[in-house]
């Protein structure tokens, strides 16, 4: 069997509201090395890319904690060798909206196909926006993989796919730190 090349692209607020779902949602215990090397079996992992808003501080200490929490967490993911794109918040109606997230992915996609720097490219997002990124690296031949989670699988994403995979709570506990003691 030959070994193939693989690039993971985590849509990291999709990530983290489906495992907050789940409640799972500390992503300073989620070990996503481990993670990684489950998705990929034996094949070459090229890089794995997490996608999230950029959070600036305003002086509120809402957001500076949130603007701490964020410096953690590229920590974390540093730790494992996530690399981490960015894209910003948007403040409108007292609520926070990512805006370019999505546009980074599907240019990781459609980069990533052109450029010919994977086989295998893993897609951790739910985001339907991207479907015309995701057709244009399968027409283009390269194999996109949609990991979802069970309790809220996008049917879009699994008809639009090359294939999909559902992840259940008891899938995704073993990367999580102190969830493993319980096992």
């Amino acid at each position: 069997m030959r070994i193939k090349r693989y690039i993971i692209l985590i849509d990291g607020s999709n990530f983290y509201f489906k495992l907050k779902d789940l409640k799972l949602h500390h992503l300073l215990d989620f070990n996503f090395s481990l993670f990684n090397k489950m998705l990929i079996g034996k094949n070459k992992l090229v890089q794995c890319n997490y996608h999230i808003g950029k959070v600036r501080t305003d002086g509120t200490g809402k957001t500076q904690k949130l603007f701490n929490n964020q410096r953690k967490l590229f920590a974390h993911l540093k730790k494992h060798k996530v690399y981490y794109s960015l894209g910003y918040l948007l403040k409108s109606g007292g609520k926070y909206h990512e805006k370019g997230v999505d546009v980074n992915i599907a240019v990781d996609i459609l980069v990533t196909t052109y450029e010919n720097l994977s086989d295998h490219i893993i897609l951790i997002s739910s985001d339907t926006d991207l479907l015309p990124a995701i057709r244009k690296a399968r027409e283009k031949g390269k194999t996109v993989e949609y990991i979802g989670f069970s309790h809220q699988p996008s049917v879009a994403m699994v008809a639009n796919c090359s294939k999909s995979r559902l992840l259940t709570k008891e899938d995704l506990l073993p990367f999580i730190k102190n969830e493993r003691k319980k096992f």
